[in-house]
């Protein structure tokens, strides 16, 4: 029997997590984590720190203009529009039931166990491939920082050891998944300082790239330009294909928001704290979004060739080619520092969804009773948070030593679970309420008109992927019998959801017959 300890304040009865005679299941499950851990800031900052701003802004600023152009901003600003949109549901889910399993518990019910637990593997599979990628760029630059900081090729060369490269990634993981072990208060010491760091540096480039752009101390040969409206007007992107390619990219920046709801169990107000702080986190990275892309195009230029930020030989680390230039060479290394201060701390945050989601989906008895075990010390699901890191390291040295191509195209398959999963979450929000949509033009608005067209929107996105996908030049240009490999594993991690379902349908039947989370009108639960 798996005992789930009681949040404080919740009585003193010891449930388990294989279930309680005459239970209400409509109730929401305590699990024993740490409550009242988490402030509106602490949870704002969570939700900053695992999308990433400073490295997502590296990494993509190239391919953006390289796809839009000088419509750059105005992507990143229609990407934008569908998370926010999606970010409404999740508020609104979030007050009549705030659960960890966030995308899990308000699918299944919703639209029931099936596609519930679909949802929840989404979400699981997309943070493993995420949590492999920060993994591999926070490795990548420590070494560019060491050899920047040595002078030494050499040491920045070590990257290029795929021995060295995946021992190094290895630590990282390890070290991300010692500190979500020990709970919410030491990650969140360490995600004000990573956090803080980063966005201080990030606003220092934006100031100087400002002030040397308008006084004419562009980057020299970059056709550096001055500031227009029409850099926000997204109708003026060449075609609708560049504007399509373009917002699947920006759409991957603003990922990882959602972070703020799965600790919602731990934060102060559970009802409505997390929500109100994934609404800042998305006002904080699209601030920073826009001024950083204005800021760089203006000292920059668009340009294909040479120093422009379409030059594909820096589109994808833009930074490294702007630093020197935009902050000197003594600053310069600030804005290293802060990129692999920004993967290190988004790869210990990106462990606090998938850890929390699996101890929902095992509390629930959708996955096995074990992964439900939460530390007594520390609070935290530290059984699910250690699975999470042996699985992350385990894909990423298996996919480094098997094919360099095959882990690029589990990287683009990405996308494809983002939609999927937030795209799920949305019409949950819409079906789960439509009792309530006639009651306010609030409610029709907040908990139908919007979830319902982010929803449509990242659903859009989705089904443009999956035909791109199908062509082997997306990704890699790998293939497998002439369809494209970014396809075959983007639907096959999808299709090995529904194969573990069905083998835990007949592990867990109760759970897959409704009997643990049932279908259900919303229930309020009002925190005191």
């Amino acid at each position: 029997m798996v005992q789930v300890h009681p949040r404080p304040g919740a009585g003193g009865t010891v449930r388990t997590a294989e279930g309680v005679a005459g239970r209400d299941a409509r109730e929401p499950r305590a699990k024993g984590l740490s409550g009242g851990s988490v402030g509106l800031l602490g949870s704002a900052v969570i939700g900053i720190s695992t999308v990433a701003p400073v490295y997502c802004l590296t990494s993509t600023l190239g391919p953006t203009v390289g796809k839009a152009g000088v419509q750059m901003p105005a992507v990143f600003l229609a990407g934008f529009l569908p998370m926010l949109l999606v970010a409404f549901a999740y508020r609104e889910l979030n007050k009549a039931l705030p659960d960890c399993g966030t995308s899990f518990t308000w699918t299944v019910r919703a639209f029931g166990p099936r596609v519930g637990w679909m949802c929840g593997w989404g979400l699981v599979i997309a943070t493993i491939i995420v949590l492999s990628n920060l993994a591999g760029v926070a490795t990548s630059f420590f070494y560019l920082l060491l050899g920047r900081l040595t002078g030494s090729d050499s040491i920045a060369a070590l990257d290029g050891d795929r021995l060295v490269h995946v021992a190094t990634c290895l630590v990282f993981i390890a070290a991300a998944t010692a500190v979500s072990y020990r709970g919410m208060t030491a990650t969140k010491g360490v995600q004000y300082t990573l956090v803080g760091l980063q966005l201080a540096v990030l606003a220092l480039f934006v100031a100087m790239a400002f002030t040397k752009a308008r006084s004419g101390g562009g980057l020299p040969g970059s056709g550096s330009l001055g500031f227009s409206w029409t850099w926000l007007n997204p109708f003026e992107v060449e075609s609708f294909s560049a504007f399509t390619a373009g917002l699947s990219l920006s759409i991957f920046m603003y990922w990882g928001w959602d972070a703020c709801l799965t600790v919602n169990e731990e934060t102060e107000g559970s009802a409505r704290t997390p929500g109100r702080a994934a609404l800042l986190a998305m006002v904080v990275l699209v601030g920073s979004y826009l001024l950083t892309a204005v800021a760089a195009q203006m000292f920059a230029g668009a340009g294909g060739k040479g120093p422009g930020l379409g030059d594909p030989a820096t589109a994808d680390n833009v930074f490294a080619a702007l630093a020197d230039p935009v902050l000197g060479p003594v600053l310069g290394v600030l804005l290293f520092v802060a990129v692999l201060a920004s993967a290190a701390a988004s790869l210990q945050t990106t462990f606090l969804p998938v850890a929390r989601t699996v101890l929902a989906m095992s509390a629930y008895q959708a996955l096995p009773p074990s992964f439900a075990r939460v530390h007594p010390r520390f609070r935290s699901p530290g059984r699910a948070t250690v699975a999470a890191g042996v699985a992350t390291g385990v894909f990423y040295a298996g996919m480094s030593f098997l094919s360099r191509n095959v882990l690029v195209d589990t990287i683009y398959a990405l996308g494809l679970m983002i939609c999927f999963y937030y795209s799920i979450t949305a019409f949950a929000c819409v079906w789960f309420f439509r009792g309530e949509l006639r009651n306010s033009v609030r409610d029709a608005c907040f908990k139908g008109v919007f979830p319902l067209t982010g929803g449509l929107l990242l659903a859009s996105v989705f089904c443009k992927t999956l035909h791109d996908m199908w062509n082997p030049a997306y990704g890699s240009g790998s293939e497998v019998l002439g369809v494209g490999s970014v396809f075959v594993i983007g639907v096959g991690l999808l299709l090995l959801g529904v194969v573990l379902m069905e083998l835990m349908r007949r592990r867990s039947p109760a759970f897959f017959r409704g009997e643990v989370l049932t279908r259900s009108a919303p229930v309020r639960v009002e925190n005191s």
